[in-house]
């Protein structure tokens, strides 16, 4: 490509990476769906794939993340607003999202699942999503999130529900029964106790045909949602409530912004510090079984972390392959440099891993409803994914944004912005420790149906190098009542194989042990490029990971 600006030209740049079919031009993604029992979606997702990649789309991401939200806590007159600004790229955004479903396609209009493979199907679309913006996927995550919980409250439920599964997108400040479509957030968190939510202080008390909260939430993300689920003291116990941004008059409810959290990444979101005055709220659920509510909006949280994470990445090799097949160094295209190659397919490798386990992952969630086995996997097994594939995204970013060289670095190409967002998933929903110890505990409840998932996994996984090795090892330390300092190995190889188990029903022939072998085996070094990866096997990972631009 060549170009004349200011009487100079410039050679030997990579072309725009724009106006890419984002599922057509991801054979990966393609077999995943397939795989998992979409393959008659495989039209609507390539106009999805063709929109969300065009130039306009990532170019409206990039005007998103430079212009972050504002708050306005008052008016010029002193009155409180409370309320966050954001820029119209963040609302296109969120109005793309809406339209496509992404915050209800799993749900029946009763608030029961929808029949597979929904799931893997909002996946797929997911993935490419991540790839472009994701700011704005917070709320479409919780929203979605939040209708098991919503669930139990039947009266509250039957109101919101037609609401949540809108495909209309009304940004106005208003309470929510005026709109036609609303989003929900969530606040658990609190200064004093961050993750470990029973030290929460904020108290509820009995008023007004519901409760009254005052206290503090330390990270409430997306803070013009029309509602949140939040978590308070109650006289029972740690409570779940439905928290309105208007009280039941249309009055502003007691949800005071103290200020937006500067963050190193989710630049087009916002969150922010809140205090709670005399807010008013409606209880989810019984008193004192918070937790368990809004652990069911977990469970789903996470699984999107994975699935985003798992896009990013996707996007961050596409960015890396694409330049080096442009860029020349030492009189080679980068892309037929023989350590830039075995770099960029081993980062190959990796994402064929990560995608195929979120992938059939989600497929479990379409089947747990009626399979006990499933139901049992998609609780052993998210923390797990979640887990590996957001621990890995960030040294997956930063070694697609050093195959760009400085071009990787600077902020007017999208890397820098990938390297920054990635850290996010891996600690919001539960940060590593977090997550490893969820799976201990689901498995010390559950020990015959968890060990039923690792024995399904390792069958799964056949003959593939060291999976046999690998789930007993995952046994034996979930099993030792000592074992907690090596959560973190077990869990790990238990997301490792359920990636080489996904692999060997999506993908052709030899990745599968190929990632078995460099993954689980043990042949491979620290940092990507590490593997052992023969001529061959590093052209046919190549081959794979995008099509020709």
């Amino acid at each position: 490509m060549v170009t004349r600006s200011n009487n100079s030209t410039v050679f030997n740049q990579s072309p725009p990476f724009a106006d890419i079919n984002l599922f057509t031009n991801d054979r990966l993604l393609l077999e995943a769906v397939s795989a998992n029992g979409a393959t008659s979606e495989v039209e609507a997702l390539s106009a999805f794939g063709a929109r969300w990649g065009s130039a306009r789309m990532l170019e409206q991401a990039r005007i998103a993340n430079e212009n972050p939200p504002k708050l306005r806590a008052f008016d010029a007159n002193g009155n409180r607003c409370d309320v966050v600004e954001y820029h119209p790229a963040y609302h296109f955004f969120m109005a793309e999202s809406i339209r496509e479903g992404l915050q209800a396609s799993t749900w029946l209009s009763d608030g029961t699942a929808a029949a597979a493979p929904a799931e893997a199907v909002r996946a797929a679309r997911y993935v490419m999503v991540a790839q472009v913006e994701n700011g704005h996927m917070c709320p479409i995550t919780m929203t979605r999130a939040a209708v098991p919980a919503l669930a139990a409250e039947p009266d509250l439920f039957a109101q919101v529900m037609p609401k949540i599964a809108s495909r209309t997108y009304d940004p106005t400040f208003r309470p929510w029964w005026e709109k036609a479509g609303i989003t929900v957030g969530m606040g658990m968190t609190e200064k004093q106790g961050g993750t470990d939510v029973r030290a929460n202080t904020t108290t509820a008390v009995p008023a007004d045909e519901g409760y009254r909260l005052d206290g503090h939430k330390w990270f409430m993300s997306a803070p013009m949602c029309d509602a949140f689920l939040v978590l308070a003291q109650a006289p029972g116990g740690l409570t779940c409530f439905w928290l309105p941004r208007f009280t039941p008059d249309g009055q502003v409810n007691g949800l005071h912004f103290q200020r937006l959290k500067d963050k190193l990444g989710n630049r087009s979101n916002a969150s922010t510090e809140v205090e709670l005055s005399d807010a008013y709220a409606i209880r989810i659920g019984d008193e004192g079984r918070g937790i368990q509510a809004i652990m069911r909006m977990v469970q789903l949280t996470r699984l999107d972390c994975a699935i985003s994470s798992a896009g990013m990445m996707r996007m961050a090799l596409a960015q890396a392959v694409h330049h080096c097949r442009y860029r020349t160094a030492f009189q080679k295209r980068l892309i037929d440099q023989p350590l830039m190659r075995t770099v960029l397919a081993d980062m190959a490798l990796e994402l064929e891993g990560a995608l195929a386990a979120v992938m059939r992952l989600c497929s479990a969630f379409d089947r747990s409803a009626l399979s006990e086995l499933d139901a049992v996997r998609t609780r052993l097994l998210t923390p797990a994914v979640k887990y590996a594939v957001c621990k890995t995204a960030p040294a997956f970013a930063y070694e697609a944004m050093e195959c760009l060289g400085g071009n990787g670095y600077v902020e007017e190409g999208m890397l820098a912005r990938l390297y920054r967002e990635a850290p996010v998933n891996a600690i919001w929903e539960g940060s590593g420790n977090v997550v490893c110890l969820d799976v201990l505990r689901v498995f010390a409840r559950n020990k015959d149906g968890a060990r039923a998932v690792i024995n399904d996994v390792a069958r799964e996984a056949a003959d593939c190098s060291g999976a046999a090795e690998a789930a007993s090892a995952v046994v034996r330390i979930l099993s030792d009542p000592t074992g907690e300092s090596d959560l973190r190995l077990a869990v790990e190889l238990l997301a490792r194989l359920a990636a080489t188990a996904a692999l060997n029903q999506s993908a052709p022939g030899g990745i599968a042990d190929l990632y078995a072998r460099s993954r689980l085996g043990g042949q491979r070094g620290a940092t990507f490029g590490a593997a052992q990866l023969a001529n061959n096997e590093v052209t046919t990972l190549l081959d794979r990971t995008l099509a020709p631009t």
